[in-house]
């Protein structure tokens, strides 16, 4: 139960850095787009733009370095589970396999 849980954060915290990519990479064409714009308005516009995504990009490295580094330490404590218990691991595969096969074979 608690695998599950993890993958699903993890799933989820793929597709938030996903976006936020998808947001930063947005925000930088929308600022290279009205660049000869002219005015202390727009000037200062894209500057508080442009350091707001500075911003987003650094805290967005080091959500990316924390995903990097929990699913690391997932795979290797999975990796110690499987080594410590193979044939607990044996039946957890075949069971998994049973499901899916019965899935498939369904449609």
């Amino acid at each position: 139960m608690e695998t599950e849980l993890s993958e699903t954060h993890n799933i989820a915290t793929d597709k938030l850095v996903a976006d936020l990519k998808a947001v930063v990479a947005d925000a930088e064409e929308l600022l290279r787009s009205t660049a000869g714009q002219a005015g202390e308005r727009a000037a200062a516009a894209r500057e508080k733009i442009n350091d707001g995504l500075d911003d987003a990009k650094r805290q967005l490295y080091k959500v990316e370095g924390l995903v990097v580094d929990k699913s690391h330490e997932a795979a290797k404590i999975t990796c110690e589970y499987v080594q410590a218990n193979p044939w607990h691991a044996v039946g957890v595969a075949a069971g998994a396999g049973l499901i899916l096969g019965l899935l498939i074979g369904r449609r």
